[in-house]
């Protein structure tokens, strides 16, 4: 059954982010900094601890990520060379351009940068799949907003799915805040460029919005002025989350396929949230006065507050539909509880599922890492297909027409061959249109034409 993952952090934002998830990932597989495994006298089922779904053993039997890092300046990598990290990586999967400028917060140029340098990328690329036994696929992180990420992340989406068309392809994406001035001022310009690739060549994008990772850090971390740090703990978690059922398998959704395939069963709606709860360490005092209950976490999942999206909020929860979703819950549960859980939120119309097709609504039952004390008897991770996604996209086009009207800032895109003429716009545009409109469709019901 395949089952590896290989992992490609791009930017500045995809590789911060993907410090913390190996972080994370070392930790719940008792991995030390140095890819040693300790057995501190846990009792662990090696066989259900699936450590090389994203780890292989080098030939000292040390564990080595299935990770590839690339940016196009060298700031973010060569502080993971220098930092706790720094032997645990394979260090030919480092790649940093060669004139070390970066991309200029411009998508066109980290496209073609990404695209100049195309032999190195898929070198690397095909030897860290070469030594899999059996390729489930790849995991990208990135974000849309900034140059390398929007732009070299663009590249090889169209790459990976031309030379391994058949393997999935998912993406953690870190979508920038719309409610703010951004100090990228093209912003518009990337996320749009961006979007069409996401939205032609990912098999799953799992959406992290900035706006609703600051707000959520502000109520429930407490941080005043959250900054890149608290956000790409957020993400990381949620990455972690997600695939649990993976690197701890139990009945169902063990492998990337199944997880993918029930989520997305229109293959354009490939955009997912997630929520998560608890969101931060349960206090003593919460400890000792609350009972934490299936119930509890599966309506919290549902809460817009615990989900990771603006646009799933105010009149896009009242008015937009659920196509799918996935709840990843960890804890000592027994099955009837989550039977009469699903019956308690159908009954209190909790979740208002598209009326054209058969409710999809999934609990998996995960394990729990035997190497980590539990801080809550009860953890809960929500991926959901949902129609208010398309608010975000329409906000996207909005802040893209107004830029385009004036040709603002046209000049630093049309320096590159690409980008001799508007089509490349004008294609990107009409992709978003159409997804906006299949959000929409699945939402109002098919037509009965």
């Amino acid at each position: 059954m395949p089952r590896e993952i290989v992992t490609i952090q791009i930017g500045q934002c995809g590789n911060q982010v993907g410090t913390e998830f190996w972080n994370q990932l070392c930790t719940e597989h008792g991995i030390s900094m140095d890819g040693t495994c300790r057995i501190d006298g846990a009792s662990v089922n090696m066989f259900s601890d699936r450590k090389d779904v994203f780890f292989y053993q080098a030939d000292d039997e040390h564990y080595v990520p299935r990770a590839l890092l690339l940016d196009l300046e060298p700031r973010v990598i060569n502080s993971i060379q220098t930092s706790t990290q720094r032997s645990l990586f394979n260090t030919e999967n480092f790649f940093t351009s060669a004139h070390g400028g970066g991309a200029g917060n411009n998508w066109a140029n980290g496209y073609t940068q990404a695209e100049a340098v195309h032999e190195e990328l898929m070198e690397m690329i095909d030897r860290e799949v070469d030594g899999s036994d059996s390729l489930a696929g790849f995991v990208i992180c990135h974000s849309i907003a900034g140059g390398t990420g929007s732009g070299m992340g663009s590249y090889l989406l169209e790459a990976l799915s031309d030379r391994y068309g058949k393997k999935l392809l998912q993406t953690y994406s870190v979508f920038p805040n719309q409610s703010e001035s951004s100090d990228v001022v093209v912003q518009p310009y990337n996320s749009l460029l961006t979007l069409k690739r996401l939205t032609n060549h990912a098999d799953c994008v799992v959406v992290l919005d900035n706006a609703a990772l600051n707000r959520i850090a502000m109520d429930h971390l407490h941080v005043a002025s959250p900054d890149f740090s608290h956000t790409n703990s957020l993400v990381s978690k949620v990455m972690a989350a997600s695939t649990t059922t993976l690197r701890y398998p139990g009945y169902m959704n063990n492998d990337l396929v199944g997880l993918i395939a029930s989520l997305i069963p229109i293959p354009r709606c490939n955009f997912l949230m997630a929520g998560l709860t608890p969101l931060a360490g349960v206090s003593a005092t919460e400890s000792s006065t609350r009972k934490t209950s299936t119930l509890d976490v599966m309506r919290r999942l549902l809460q817009s507050k615990n989900v990771m999206c603006s646009s799933y909020a105010g009149t896009g929860v009242k008015e937009g539909k659920f196509i799918s979703i996935l709840n990843i819950v960890q804890g000592n549960i027994e099955p009837m509880q989550i039977h009469k859980s699903l019956q308690r939120i159908r009954e209190r119309k909790l979740a208002n599922f598209i009326t054209w097709a058969p409710v999809n609504y999934q609990v998996a039952l995960a394990r729990s890492s035997p190497y980590i004390a539990k801080t809550a008897s009860l953890n809960g991770l929500m991926l959901a297909n949902h129609t208010s996604i398309r608010h975000w996209f329409s906000r996207s086009l909005e802040q893209y027409d107004k830029l385009i009207r004036r040709r603002a800032f046209l000049d630093q895109y049309e320096q590159f061959d690409l980008f001799s003429d508007l089509g490349e716009f004008a294609d990107s545009q009409e992709a978003v249109e159409n997804l906006v409109e299949e959000y929409r469709v699945c939402e109002a019901g098919p037509s009965r034409d």
